[in-house]
């Protein structure tokens, strides 16, 4: 337990100091927002800023701090740092700078972002990437929720076209319609979960694996069936919680609802950082789950003991620890909050394929014209799943590696930004490079892809990292000197 507290204080540090460090880097100031100079009542609405902040954390969390902190959590401690480093020098600065990045360019989502910096070939490349990417989210957080609430009652089949009602109705009204009234809702109850966790922590104070004693991948000794290596999988694995390049597709939608760039901070560093928090403290749940001296598995007695999946774990400990109450949080958790990610992927896609066309937003037959194939290839990749015993799981791991690569992605872009400002860029480059190196590798030697024998792998992988530093020394050597007019 006190590595979680290190932990803990680390993170709220790390904001505080980090935090401020990179917000002095880019230089908010007192300029109009898009919020007032575009608003249009669809998309452009000037929120309060607490609003704004609820709303930005549960775009960006959904079930991935909780789920992904779970099963990186099986790697043991050591999953601590990726979360404590991952945020803040990682992905809270991915957020802030990509939220921020896109209030000065009038509200642009992300692929218009990578084409201004990266140029327009990776913006096309990206522009594609990243619509398919935001129809997965929609689409695998279309079926787990079915699945859960089918148990309660009803078939799968009347829940997921429940499920897509509303995606469609959510997707189409302007967002303070029904995400500004029901998102700070749901943002609190996943607050108010982990916090009430975290007080049953402290009261238990159970006995668990501290970092420094056990520095080494723990799943190894726990089951003769676990295969993967802390690097790379823990850092795709754990993506939520640390960095996850989904959440700049998500950050353009409230860089249109701020009303000052001075409020960026708290809500996109603060934000991540707050979702840090929550896997921290899921991380810490599920090591007493897994490797407490009598694992939690064990004192619920759950058969599937160290295979229990994310969401059976969620359910067991609220319920045990929280009674009734839990059992309605993870309800909320593992329904709730999935289903709220879904529909602002669909929004945030058809928000970025509308400035490709650049089609106005305001007729609602012109956001019918860019949601209905949307939704028909959703339904689609639904269906293929529904038909394939391992569905699911081909789509969420296929998720995991696209979610961490278009980090990269915006992270390089984030960089070229900075060295064109004549900014401290170092900031985003070593994550850029280490997140290239970690994507790269996981598609050598990940038995979902390439497979290749490690010492190959891992060689390639490196490889990839070296022509990223000589590729970046190269464009900064002819582009790095030239200063760009300030957005």
């Amino acid at each position: 337990m006190i590595s979680f507290l290190i932990s803990l204080v680390a993170l709220i540090m790390g904001y505080v100091l980090y935090g401020k460090f990179v917000e002095r880097v880019f230089g908010p100031d007192e300029r109009v927002t898009p919020a007032i100079s575009k608003a249009d009542g669809i998309d452009y609405i000037a929120l309060p800023s607490w609003k704004v902040f609820m709303i930005q954390f549960l775009n960006i969390a959904g079930t991935g701090p909780i789920f992904g902190a779970i099963m990186g959590a099986k790697f043991g401690p050591v999953a601590y740092l990726w979360i404590v480093l991952g945020c803040i020098f990682a992905g809270a600065t991915h957020d802030y700078l990509s939220g921020m990045l896109s209030m000065r360019h009038n509200g642009a989502s992300l692929p218009e972002l990578i084409g201004h910096y990266l140029g327009k070939t990776t913006k096309s490349v990206m522009l594609a990437f990243t619509v398919v990417l935001l129809i997965m989210v929609g689409t695998v957080f279309v079926y787990s929720p079915a699945e859960i609430l089918h148990g309660i009652g009803g078939s799968s089949l009347m829940w997921i076209c429940i499920i897509f009602a509303y995606y469609i109705v959510a997707t189409m009204l302007p967002i303070d319609k029904i995400i500004g009234k029901i998102y700070p809702l749901f943002a609190f109850s996943l607050l108010f979960m982990a916090a009430a966790l975290m007080v049953v922590l402290l009261v238990k104070w159970p006995s668990l694996p501290e970092l420094w004693t056990n520095f080494e991948n723990m799943g190894f000794g726990a089951d003769a069936s676990w295969t993967d290596n802390i690097f790379p999988a823990l850092f795709i694995t754990i993506a939520c919680g640390a960095i996850s390049g989904f959440h700049a597709t998500q950050s353009p939608l409230m860089s249109r609802c701020l009303k000052s760039e001075s409020m960026g901070r708290p809500v996109f560093y603060g934000a991540m950082i707050t979702e840090g928090l929550v896997a921290l403290i899921w991380a810490t749940v599920s090591m007493y789950f897994f490797y407490a001296p009598t694992p939690g598995y064990e004192e619920m007695q759950v058969a599937t003991g160290f295979h229990t999946s994310a969401p059976s774990v969620v359910n067991y400990v609220c319920n045990d620890w929280l009674g009734i109450v839990g059992g309605i949080l993870a309800m909320l958790g593992v329904v709730a909050a999935p289903i709220t990610s879904g529909d602002t992927a669909f929004r945030s896609g058809r928000l970025i394929i509308s400035e490709w066309l650049k089609l106005s937003q305001r007729p609602i037959m012109n956001r019918l014209y860019i949601c209905v194939p949307m939704f028909l290839c959703s339904i689609a990749m639904l269906v293929w799943q529904m038909e394939n015993p391992d569905g699911f799981n081909t789509i969420w791991q296929y998720f995991g590696w696209s979610n961490q690569t278009l980090s990269v992605f915006t992270l390089w872009t984030l960089t070229v930004y900075l060295v064109r400002r004549k900014k401290p860029f170092v900031i985003t480059l070593i994550p850029a490079l280490f997140m290239t190196t970690v994507c790269s590798t996981f598609i050598f030697v990940s038995k979902q892809a390439l497979q290749l024998e490690p010492s190959l792998g891992y060689s390639l992988g490196a490889l990839c990292g070296v022509i990223a530093i000589v590729w970046f020394a190269l464009w900064y050597n002819k582009h790095g000197k030239t200063a760009e007019k300030e957005a």
